[in-house]
């Protein structure tokens, strides 16, 4: 996700000049300096050097991160986490007293700058820190405002959201090829029946309630399918999965404590 940031703030027109970033293993240090262009700092010199510094670290590797930085980073300063579960709280409680933090859950369709980032506050933030906050995560797609108490069910709907679309693409491509198709055939269909519909979701405005029935015919080939993902409780399944990545984010914020 680190460099994935990188390579969106380059494309919108960020200056490599403006950037520096930290990396602890030195060949990889390395390879995004020569692919980017920018400059390789350790996490210390890093944090004193940006106005805004962004964590993008395991939720379990927080701690010791910010103990490192905690005196190079002034108030002032604004600190945007995109450890899972972390609360800002967490953040402030270990830092100087009054530096601002930003709270992110993204996504890895920011990879193709489709990206969806969920961003919260914490107490020292102000409308200016929130504004760069969003400015910066713009650069790989769509940034919405939420209540940091919802962070935990983003995490489950959109942070960890496209895998489960992967995982039901790849289901349908191994459906194809158990009916006869070749996979590059399946895995056509399927790619394009995908984008094709979330395409209509998105600039119809049109509930997917409605757009599934439009496609159901009474007593035909859709709804013989959508009897069979009933019977197997794969709605229910969702629900359940969903939840399950709720309550692992609420492990991993409770586990950092």
């Amino acid at each position: 996700m680190g460099e994935t940031l990188l390579s969106g703030l380059l494309r919108a027109g960020r200056s490599a000049d403006d950037v520096v970033i930290t990396e602890r293993r030195p060949e990889r240090a390395a390879q995004l300096a020569t692919t980017y262009g920018v400059k390789v700092l350790d996490n210390t010199e890093a944090a004193e050097a940006a106005d805004t510094v962004v964590l993008v670290v395991k939720p379990q590797d927080i701690s010791g991160l910010l103990a490192e930085i905690r005196g190079a980073v002034a108030p002032g300063k604004l600190v945007v986490s995109i450890a899972a579960g972390i609360t800002t709280a967490f953040v402030e409680q270990r830092l100087p007293e009054g530096v601002a933090v930003v709270r992110v859950m993204p996504n890895t369709p920011a990879l193709v700058d489709q990206g969806m980032a969920a961003i919260s506050p914490g107490s020292h933030c102000s409308a200016e820190h929130l504004a760069r906050a969003e400015a910066l995560l713009s650069a790989t797609g769509k940034v919405l405002e939420i209540p940091e108490y919802h962070q935990d069910a983003v995490t489950a709907i959109s942070g960890s959201g496209p895998a489960y679309i992967f995982y039901v693409v790849e289901a349908m491509i191994e459906a194809g090829v158990l009916l006869g198709l070749p996979r590059a055939t399946s895995t056509e269909l399927v790619v394009q029946t995908l984008y094709g519909a979330a395409t209509m979701l998105k600039e119809t405005g049109t509930h997917p309630t409605v757009l599934r029935e439009q496609v159901s015919s009474p007593a035909g080939t859709t709804m013989a399918a959508l009897r069979q993902l009933d019977d197997h409780k794969v709605r229910a399944a969702f629900l359940t999965a969903m939840e399950a990545a709720r309550d692992r984010s609420r492990e991993l914020s409770a586990g950092t404590t």
